[in-house]
């Protein structure tokens, strides 16, 4: 006798159905097969005694349960459950046709209670491209499941419950999980109001934010550097719903999803710290996980101080911030992550930090503020798109004062967030249909079509390539940020004041920095 269930494992952020097969026939003994790792061997006997405790009885023969297809290797203990209703089904101590009509997911406690697993959504996802009715999922992950539309979702706490949304469906509304109603997304972090002076740094930041670029700011210590990154997320616009499903995805197999709410509104906003491993900064380890660069994902990864981070450690991120993902390749697997996100850094400009600064404090050689700098290496500096220096402030721009008793309006983050979010509008509009969302996001195709030069500014440009003696990658992104300042000043074509503004972002390509 043979009863099929469904169950499911993810690679990377896409699931692949697992069929659950348990057999009965002559014989003794319980047999798990379908290259399942040492937590799936185990699941047996939380199996076993979960039912013993409901009062249920372990047939007295020959059971095999196959996970199939059985080259893919099987971890984690989210098959407890299918395995448990396919073992009550093939046994006759449960009468149901649905247990083919659902992906079922949860790990079994001793008493019959199901745990929480990781990475329903992308499963609830692909049980929908196949067919199913519904997914059966754990209370406490069901939630993230419940926005994929056309789908039933039940959230069940107990194995009773979930015998009971395969035999008693009809009186089962109480379980159904139901889409969250969107709510209004308020944004985070400081607002730029808090931050004195600094014009410069905040358009360099604004048009960063406008267009999805890489950004570094460069300056002394104290200058507000770290203050202006924790404004960024303020100016942000939320995420559109299909960078909302690609996001919660990731957020979804790390273990990270948020079970009282569905898909998540707000940027990711991640801020590693230099002492970071590779493993935590690009993903892998022995689960094969997500890193941060993946955890932010259409959102912003912020580098304080990235001059401490190791050389290998920036390195391996010139990959990702080319292509927008990242492939990690072991012995026993290969997995692919998306890694589409705003790379932003601060650094001080030399050891001491002062150099460059009006008050004359550095004590730094010159071949010491080279050797600080060139801890980026070119190729990597040759990927981040606006390069800003960030002065210290006087007295009075400190004090908001451009005369005494004077002060000075500071923009807020919620103007600037509707400049922000106009420009991405007019993206949206150009890039319907091409895959990206951003002027950042741009191939060598698309900016080719999208970033068309009259004659002044090809001559305009042909004058910045000569003087600054950049290079070809530098030249494209300097027609990208180009085309997004464009963007921001309602404009249709680059003009030659876009091109020349685009080129002053990029002070680290000159032989030195600005004193």
């Amino acid at each position: 006798m043979l009863n099929k269930c469904y169950c499911a494992t993810c690679i990377g952020v896409e699931a692949v159905v697992v069929t659950v097969e348990v057999d009965l026939s002559t014989g003794i003994g319980i047999h798990l097969v379908g290259l399942p790792d040492s937590a799936v061997r185990e699941s047996l006997l939380r199996v076993v005694t979960a039912l013993t405790a409901y009062g249920f009885r372990i047939p007295g023969r020959r059971i095999v349960v196959n996970l199939a297809p059985a080259d893919i290797r099987k971890e984690g203990s989210a098959y407890d459950l299918a395995i448990a209703l396919g073992l009550l089904a093939v046994s006759e101590q449960i009468r149901t046709e649905d247990c083919g009509a659902y992906v079922i997911m949860g790990e079994l406690a001793l008493d019959g209670r199901i745990r929480p697993v990781n990475g329903v959504l992308p499963v609830a996802l692909q049980a929908q491209k196949e067919g199913f009715r519904g997914c059966i999922f754990p209370a406490g992950s069901a939630q993230e499941a419940a926005e994929v539309e056309g789908l039933a979702v039940y959230g069940v706490s107990t194995l009773g419950e979930a015998i009971e949304v395969l035999t008693q469906r009809e009186s089962c509304a109480h379980l159904r999980v139901r889409r969250q109603p969107e709510t209004a997304c308020r944004p985070s972090g400081n607002d730029f109001r808090q931050v004195r002076g600094q014009h410069v740094a905040k358009r360099g930041l604004e048009i960063a934010a406008a267009g999805g670029h890489h950004l570094i700011l460069v300056g002394s210590p104290g200058c507000g550097k770290s203050l202006m990154a924790s404004c960024l997320p303020s100016i942000l616009p939320p995420m559109t719903r299909e960078e909302a499903i690609e996001t919660g995805k990731i957020y979804s197999v790390a273990g990270r999803g948020v079970p009282a709410g569905g898909l998540p509104q707000e940027r990711p906003f991640r801020a590693p710290h230099h002492s970071a491993s590779l493993v935590s900064l690009i993903g892998g380890g022995p689960q094969a996980g997500p890193g941060e660069i993946s955890l932010a994902h259409n959102g912003v990864l912020y580098l304080d101080e990235i001059a401490q981070f190791s050389r290998g450690l920036l390195d391996a991120l010139r990959q990702p911030l080319e292509d927008g993902r990242v492939t990690i390749s072991r012995a026993r697997y290969k997995v692919e992550y998306p890694a589409h996100f705003m790379l932003v850094a601060s650094m001080n400009p030399c050891p001491c930090g002062y150099y460059g600064d009006e008050t004359g404090r550095c004590t730094c050689s010159r071949g010491a503020v080279e050797g600080y700098l060139s801890r980026i290496s070119g190729p990597m500096m040759d990927r981040i798109d606006l390069q800003v220096w960030v002065r210290s402030l006087s007295a009075a721009e400190l004090l908001g004062l451009s005369a005494p008793a004077a002060p000075l309006p500071e923009t807020s983050s919620a103007a600037i967030a509707r400049r922000v979010a106009q420009a991405r509008h007019v993206q949206a509009f150009r890039f319907a249909g091409e895959g990206i969302h951003t002027n950042a996001a741009m191939n060598a195709r698309q900016v080719e079509r999208f970033c068309r030069l009259s004659d002044a500014c090809l001559e305009t440009l042909e004058k910045i390539l000569d003087r600054m003696g950049l290079s070809a990658r530098a030249y494209t992104r300097i027609l990208k940020v180009a085309r997004t300042i464009a963007d921001l000043a309602g404009a249709s074509d680059i003009q030659p004041a876009h091109l020349l503004e685009a080129a002053g972002f990029r002070f680290l390509d000159r032989r030195k920095p600005p004193l």
